[in-house]
């Protein structure tokens, strides 16, 4: 059996890889590690065949380091310690510290996670991970402060064009071969920035050709012709998600439920993760309906539930009943502008000392020193409410909330009015 041409392909230096030049071009920050030999764990964030394996493989070889791998949906907490332990007994050349690659790391319980850190933390193995899902969600806390995250993109066009010329001209079974490219609109289009589709497919159209000496010819019809008639032809999985999830995102703030119909359809029939689909649901729901309809987060939190207990292909009615209502629904971002200036005030002021009326009084000695003293309890007053002051000294003017043109949120405003007058008259 012929080996596949997007592993005869695969690059073995820094020069034969395709794509990435923000981070493997002149001055790039993997390069630059590469280059002074001195490379610290990190994550490869992105999406399927845009080269996260075959550079961390080409990271390994040119270092002359010792290369472990693990995916993640095989293996566990054992196969991770056994690594770890080869790792620290082994004797290694070039005294490089061995890499440990795992790719899916997204997949990795908390457990299998946590197994990782003592010998990232102590250096004993550097950690290279690579993962499809946003790493904020599915990461540890405590092993993404010890990584590096570096946002892998999809392929351009111009890269998808050299990697075919790549195939055609340097393989070394297509090379001998008669090749006439009449179009190549449909191989990119079909490809999605997927450098292991676009060879899937180019190596589909050569074994599709017939004899040897008949030539293999590209053309937009002859790719979508064979790709009908072979649907597992490319995975389907992995169909620019990142692209397409921004475009269901942005058609819901922009309150066109059609888009937004059509671009989850586009993700349920390519096979998407339905969890990943309902998580930026509720993302949405927070950031862009927000205060507006306050039951839009609590309807996007029901749809992720219910995707949860029943799945494909029912999972998509709920999913597609709160994409039509967030779109439909007021919009209104004030809570995440309102976060935002708070975390930038936060970075600007620095660790503002709490006021002595608002700290916790648990020992004498702290209530001796004033801790908690006359503090007034909300409830004990008329509506509830009593003017007192809850930010920190320096900063008790300031205002970070600023209502919105919504009904919803003009009730909020007059409440606030009411209550704080021009002490916290919301612009």
């Amino acid at each position: 059996m012929a080996i596949p041409l997007a592993e005869r392909l695969r690059p073995k230096t820094l020069d034969e890889y395709v794509g990435q030049k923000h981070l493997v071009g002149e001055g790039g920050a993997i390069r630059n590690m590469i280059v002074s030999r001195r490379v610290s764990s990190f994550i490869m964030w992105g999406p399927p065949g845009v080269g996260k394996t075959t550079l961390a493989e080409i990271i390994a070889t040119t270092l002359h380091s010792a290369f472990f791998t693990l995916s993640a949906i095989s293996s566990g907490v054992r196969e991770v310690r056994e690594v770890i332990e080869r790792a620290q007994s082994g004797r290694f050349f070039d005294a490089q510290t061995p890499i440990l690659f795992i790719d899916e790391i997204h997949r990795f319980s908390k457990a299998q996670q946590d197994s990782l850190l003592a010998a990232v933390e102590r250096g004993v193995v550097t950690l290279i991970g690579a993962t499809t899902e946003n790493p904020s969600f599915e990461v540890i806390r405590p092993l993404l402060s010890r990584c590096q995250v570096y946002v892998l993109q999809s392929l351009s066009d111009d890269d998808l064009r050299e990697l075919f010329h790549r195939a055609i001209t340097k393989d070394a079974l297509l090379s001998k071969r008669q090749i006439e490219v009449k179009e190549t609109d449909a191989l990119l289009r079909y490809s999605g920035g997927d450098a292991r589709k676009l060879l899937n497919i180019v190596d589909l159209i050569a074994n599709a050709a017939g004899a040897d000496d008949e030539p293999i010819v590209f053309s937009n019809e002859i790719v979508t012709r064979e790709l009908q008639q072979n649907p597992q032809a490319y995975d389907k999985n992995g169909e620019m998600h990142y692209d397409i999830i921004s475009a269901f995102i942005k058609s819901i703030r922009g309150s066109d439920p059609d888009a937004a119909l059509y671009w989850l359809a586009r993700m349920v029939s390519a096979g998407e993760d339905p969890k990943f689909i309902a998580r930026r649901l509720v993302i949405s729901a927070a950031e862009d309906v927000g205060l507006a309809n306050p039951n839009a987060l609590l309807l996007a939190n029901a749809a992720f539930d219910a995707v949860q207990k029943i799945g494909w292909p029912e999972g998509r009615i709920p999913l597609a009943e709160a994409a039509v209502y967030l779109a439909t629904s007021p919009k209104s971002n004030s809570a995440y502008l309102g976060i935002g200036k708070a975390l930038s005030l936060v970075e600007q002021t620095g660790n503002q000392p709490v006021p002595l009326h608002l700290r916790n009084a648990p020992t004498k000695l702290m209530n001796d020193l004033g801790y908690g003293a006359d503090y007034k309890y909300a409830h004990d007053y008329e509506g509830h409410f009593v003017r007192q002051q809850y930010m920190p000294d320096a900063l008790k003017t300031t205002r970070l909330w600023q209502a919105q043109e919504n009904p919803s949120e003009m009730k909020l405003k007059e409440r606030m009015m009411r209550f704080w007058g021009e002490d916290k008259q919301v612009e």
